[in-house]
């Protein structure tokens, strides 16, 4: 399931698609979601790997909803690799990729209508497949929560 998916005529591409859960039935690693990060251009064709945990979901959400043009959006970055999404006042896009250990890579995409609402449609959708299950009830300590399905 696609978590961003963003693209332009030109042929730059770049999609995060959320594959599962990293580890689940665990604990401490039901909540985190795996996801492949895909990116393409004229100059690059990569394929990357980022972990997300909730509070990723939690800030990617806050920075869509506060998304104006001169202003950007970033997912990631903590534990490794980052997504910056940067829009221009004429609503074109800068997408900064960073994987610390393997890549940094900057791409141009075009015009992106209704690109906000559609990723926080995305945005629900993955949260409505995979939703958070885990409580922390003390620093490091973790339990199903209530809500769970078995």
């Amino acid at each position: 399931m696609n978590l961003i998916d963003m693209g332009d005529a030109d042929g730059n591409r770049c999609v995060v698609r959320v594959t599962g859960r990293a580890q689940p039935g665990v604990l401490t690693g039901h909540d985190v979601l795996h996801a492949d990060v895909l990116v393409s251009a004229s100059f690059v064709d990569a394929r990357l790997e980022i972990y997300l945990i909730q509070q990723d979901l939690d800030t990617w959400q806050r920075e869509l909803t506060q998304l104006v043009p001169g202003k950007g959006a970033t997912i990631g970055g903590d534990r490794g690799l980052s997504l910056h999404f940067f829009m221009h006042q004429d609503r074109t896009w800068s997408l900064t990729v960073e994987d610390p250990d393997r890549i940094t890579l900057a791409l141009g995409i075009g015009h992106q209508e209704t690109w906000t609402q559609d990723h926080h449609q995305r945005l629900h959708l993955v949260r409505e497949t995979w939703p958070s299950e885990v409580v922390e009830t003390a620093p490091m300590a973790y339990e199903w929560s209530p809500n769970r399905k078995s």
